[in-house]
């Protein structure tokens, strides 16, 4: 294949995938726009309980992916195999979403500790129980999701996310504002909105996978899913290591001011969105690394993960562009408080400096899932977050002074460190492949 052929391959998969993957934050993304219109306290309890919320989500989906590279390396004629994936991943993404769930519940009886706000904290405790509950809906949805990935239907879980998401919106307007006749629930209607929108996911997922499933016959194995584990629980502390970074920084913040916190929310919320569309690239990228593995083509399987760095880079570079030009605009979407506005619009310009870094670490992660390689680059992540980072961030932001723009600048420098090593690790063992 040509270098040409390899961009437009990695396009045609990327593309529905990143717009799946921006289903997953466009929820929190649209719930701190529309409660950011009620006050800065809402949208504040909102990002300290999205710290843990998101944290437990994203470990869940980092599990569900050892799905995919698995389903893209098996030979598609083998029917009895690929179906064994979706019955062993099954079990284990509603047994973890279960977990996951009762795990954020429980958290919510302990943000007293966390020294932030009282008021914030009143707010974030009932916000993060109903969004815990709707994790187990995920998970579900994910299972069938990453199977159809694997399959290079990158299409369907694209429609579903969508579909989702209108619905999490139009509800968002009914709950949180008191429309059609209901109370204003403000931010907890925003979890509320959330947990019924999801729900509707699984049962669409479901429908469309079963298109691709003849034969069904229950046969669970603990081998299949103890091989799923093996790849899925490192690329979950991934998740782990980078978003509790930003979770921790956004906790650190809180110490400063409902403020900063609420303007860390915002340039969080929109950074997330090109790191999740970056992760749409990855997600393709692991699929295309994890086909040539299983055609034994060497040659390709570089041209497939270094034509996905390209990719990434050139698009975070444009975003980093539209962060610079709208960093006073985009914060007013969310809240209309002037203080807020000005310190999330110098967050942006940090956020713009590392957003090629950003992009490259997640591709970096993809490339390296699709060749099963995962425990190294954990190790990688939590360097780069927990090692440099988060001390960093302290450093430079309390002990230095310089507030919660230190903070920032020390997360990207994390995410650069975790970028040029991965890209490293990457090089080195596709050059000592031998099929």
């Amino acid at each position: 294949m040509t270098l040409k052929e390899h961009i437009g391959k990695n396009f045609v998969l990327a593309v529905p995938v990143m717009v799946g993957q921006l289903g997953h934050i466009m929820v929190n993304v649209a719930d701190s726009m529309m409660v950011g219109r009620v006050g800065v306290v809402p949208l504040a309890g909102a990002t300290f309980a999205g710290a843990i919320y998101v944290l437990l989500l994203l470990f869940g989906l980092g599990v569900s992916y050892a799905i995919t590279p698995l389903v893209a390396a098996e030979d598609p004629t083998n029917k009895p195999k690929l179906m064994q994936y979706l019955q062993d991943g099954l079990v284990m993404n509603a047994v973890l979403g279960i977990i996951l769930s009762i795990v954020g519940f429980s958290m919510s009886y302990f943000l007293d500790y966390f020294g932030q706000d009282p008021e914030v904290t009143a707010q974030a405790k009932p916000y993060l129980r109903i969004m815990s509950a709707s994790i187990v809906f995920v998970m579900i949805f994910q299972n069938f999701r990453q199977y159809a990935e694997g399959l290079s239907d990158t299409t369907s879980p694209m429609i579903v996310s969508v579909v989702a998401n209108l619905l999490n919106i139009g509800l968002n307007w009914v709950f949180i504002y008191g429309n059609w006749g209901f109370d204003p629930m403000g931010l907890y209607g925003a979890g509320l909105a959330t947990f019924i929108a999801r729900i509707p996911m699984v049962f669409l997922m479901i429908w469309f996978v079963r298109k691709k499933i003849s034969g069904f016959e229950w046969h669970f194995q603990w081998t299949g899913m103890k091989r799923m584990l093996k790849i899925g629980i490192p690329s979950g502390m991934q998740f782990i290591f980078e978003v509790g970074a930003f979770g921790g920084a956004g906790i650190m913040i809180g110490w400063i001011s409902p403020a900063a916190q609420a303007a860390h929310n915002i340039a969080l919320n929109l950074s997330a969105i090109s790191y999740m569309a970056a992760t749409g690239i990855a997600a393709a990228a692991s699929v295309r690394i994890g086909n040539q593995s299983g055609l034994k083509d060497k040659r390709n399987l570089r041209l497939a993960g270094f034509t996905s760095f390209g990719m990434a880079a050139v698009f975070m570079a444009f975003c980093a562009i539209i962060f610079i030009v709208f960093r006073f605009t985009f914060p007013y979407f969310y809240v209309q408080d002037d203080e807020v506005v000005g310190i999330a619009a110098t967050l942006l310009i940090i956020g713009a400096a590392f957003q090629i870094s950003d992009g490259l670490q997640a591709v970096g992660l993809g490339v390296l899932r699709g060749l099963r390689d995962v425990r190294v680059p954990t190790a990688v992540t939590f360097i780069a977050y927990w090692v440099v980072a988060l001390p960093l961030g302290y450093l430079l932001g309390f002990t230095i002074g310089w507030g919660v723009n230190g903070v920032w600048i020390a997360l990207s420098l994390g995410l650069t460190v975790a970028a040029v090593l991965h890209i490293w690790r990457f090089n080195r063992l596709s050059a000592r492949l031998k099929f």
